[in-house]
């Protein structure tokens, strides 16, 4: 593309930060550089034409973690490292409510659930065993017990006859939350081009070389926020995980309010405008599903639909309205990777599939490194 005078010297002239990614860990990053330095002059580059990856395609669990999600972190991280998992969550929840406000992201807590199948009472054991033990370890952070047992109260199939009961487990509008952080982004001046792909980028001297698909200019300063993409541009340990996603046209008089998790999580089911939203199933296929590719696949969207007949919605007629995947980007720990990996060049990545709760605080950290 031969650019003009004019679109050269607005938008790709004395770049001080370049951001690639314009998903919540990009805007918050930009918000948080713009406050830090007023003058700078910021640019964000977006491959998509909405925010790629997952920022608006996730299911809006605003969580921080069920508690067989906990007991099993507890079996390959430290007791340490999982509690300041969990603080890193509640955290960047927090600053994603105070950056937006509760209204503009539709902020609701009508508590999570985690349902048992009755084909794995080991699991509800297990869980119930150490529910009481975990309440105590985590009271200090919270100053109340988190977890208690609830009774069926939805009328749900083929799962015990008992919830563990989150109520500090809230719900928002994935959709509202990204329109508000477009236009308070938009509205401190800092530029965003959409459809735009860095292929590579070069360190030289005081400044870095970033070649697009669409053109070439420099930045003193570039910091990726793709996230499960970031292996494309960078050499760390991040990989894609693709979440496949459906939802109902909407449902007369549905009953089901809250957040829900089943099967360790590997499933999730939220209520939205009087539809069930449901997605999960990665852990049928591990292997297909760790690509970057937008897609849905039969073996997935069938089981999904399964869950709705047999589980969710086993007396309720449902008619499926929309399907997606999103791509996560998740590692062998559950911890971002934000650090500084050359002199000009810095990245917030891997947020393991929590980046409704973590990725405002993640942006917030990858700002503080500059």
């Amino acid at each position: 593309m031969n650019l003009s005078y004019w679109e050269i010297k607005s938008w790709l002239s004395n770049i001080d930060y370049c951001i690639v990614g314009s998903g919540i860990v990009g805007l918050n990053c930009a918000l948080q550089l713009k406050a830090k330095f007023p003058k700078a002059k910021i640019l964000i580059l977006e491959k998509g034409t909405l925010p790629q990856g997952a920022s608006t395609k996730n299911a809006g669990f605003a969580c921080f973690g069920s508690l067989s999600e906990i007991l099993d972190d507890l079996k390959t991280h430290s007791k340490a490292d999982v509690l300041q998992l969990i603080q890193k969550r509640v955290k960047g929840l927090n600053v994603l409510r105070q950056t937006l406000g509760d209204q503009l992201i539709n902020f609701k807590q009508l508590g999570g659930y985690e349902l048992f199948l009755n084909s794995n009472k080991t699991l509800f054991q297990d869980c119930i065993s150490k529910r009481e033990a975990i309440n105590t370890w985590l009271k200090p952070l919270f100053k109340t017990d988190v977890f208690s047992i609830t009774h069926n109260s939805f009328n749900f199939k083929n799962i015990n006859s008992q919830y563990v009961f989150n109520k500090l487990e809230g719900q928002i509008d994935t959709g509202k939350m990204m329109e508000a952080l477009l236009e308070k982004v938009n509205s401190k001046g800092i530029k965003i081009l959409n459809n735009v792909q860095v292929e590579q980028f070069l360190e030289v001297a005081n400044s870095v070389k970033i070649k697009t698909n669409q053109f070439e200019f420099s930045a003193s300063k570039l910091l990726i926020a793709t996230n499960g993409f970031a292996s494309q541009l960078i050499k760390e340990h991040v990989k894609p995980a693709r979440a496949q996603v459906l939802i109902t046209k909407p449902i007369n008089n549905l009953k089901l309010k809250g957040t829900f998790h089943l099967d360790k999580g590997y499933y999730y089911f939220r209520n939205i405008d009087n539809r069930v939203l449901l997605g999960g199933g990665r852990n049928l296929d591990f292997k297909t599903e760790e690509t970057t590719e937008f897609k849905q696949t039969t073996l997935i969207q069938i089981h999904l639909e399964t869950l709705l007949k047999t589980i969710i919605l086993p007396e309720t007629a449902f008619e499926i309205e929309n399907r997606w995947s999103g791509i996560m980007g998740v590692g062998n720990q559950k911890k971002a990777v934000v650090k500084q990996l050359s002199t000009n060049v810095f990245c917030g990545v891997r947020l393991g599939g929590m980046g409704v709760a973590i990725g405002s605080l993640i942006g917030k950290e990858l700002a503080e490194l500059v």
